[in-house]
């Protein structure tokens, strides 16, 4: 059993590393444009957040070598993410995603590393950490609903993450049966959620890219392509 999670927790580790450099398109794009025309910076600097809970997790656990392993190339890959995001987001919205690097990425994480090394002990360590990782990871895996709401407005899919959406799938199916492997509640349920919420996405994806203008970064042709582009989640 321990070499079977080890292997699908190996197949987990690729397809989330796929999933962290899906916004590679977007964020080519922005660069291209100068410009982060409607994209959230939300995704990125939340995800930054639980990639970063989810190593501190890793580390905590017995045999978390797998879960720190993916989750610290998220944390790399975010930061990148959001760095370019600040550059080139208009004034605006550069000040208040700044406060909320602060506020998230800075003082909050900060915290909670702080609070757990010096006030918590033994299994309450891993504990907390689990549930505050898990509720985390449930809103990451649930941010892509706000774009649904612009589809179904729009009747277009250029800002919806098909990309996201389908990786999401994969990702929650193999990080779900890698927690049922190694008995891990935390690992488990949000992964869940997360392959059913992405389940929907894709659904509401095909309902309506039919209607969407066509431009390069979306449409079935190019998905064909293996094109990416999208907002991103963490890995576990």
């Amino acid at each position: 059993m321990a070499s079977l999670s080890f292997i699908v927790g190996i197949i987990g580790n690729v397809i989330s590393i796929l999933m962290f450099l899906a916004p590679v398109k977007t964020f080519k794009r922005i660069v291209q444009k100068k410009s982060t025309e409607n994209f959230k910076g939300i995704p990125y600097i939340t995800t930054l957040l639980s990639t970063s809970l989810w190593s501190f997790y890793g580390l905590l656990k017995p045999g978390g070598l797998l879960v720190v392993t993916v989750n610290g190339t998220g944390v790399v890959l975010h930061i990148i993410y959001v760095s370019l995001f600040l550059i080139y987001a208009p004034k605006n919205t550069k000040i208040r995603s700044l406060k909320m690097v602060g506020i998230i990425n800075v003082a909050f994480l900060g915290a909670v590393v702080a609070v757990t090394l010096s006030a918590l002990h033994g299994n309450t360590k891993l504990m907390s950490v689990g549930l505050l990782c898990t509720g985390l990871t449930i809103g990451m895996y649930a941010s892509p609903l706000s774009a649904m709401r612009t589809v179904i407005k729009m009747k277009s899919v250029e800002y919806m993450p098909f990309w996201l959406s389908f990786f999401q799938v994969l990702n929650g199916g193999i990080w779900a049966s890698y927690a049922m492997l190694v008995r891990d509640l935390y690992i488990g349920i949000p992964n869940g959620i997360g392959f059913l919420l992405g389940s929907a996405q894709i659904i509401l994806y095909f309902i309506y890219y039919q209607s969407t203008p066509a431009k390069e970064e979306v449409g079935p042709a190019h998905l064909a392509k293996g094109g990416i582009e999208m907002p991103n989640h963490d890995a576990t």
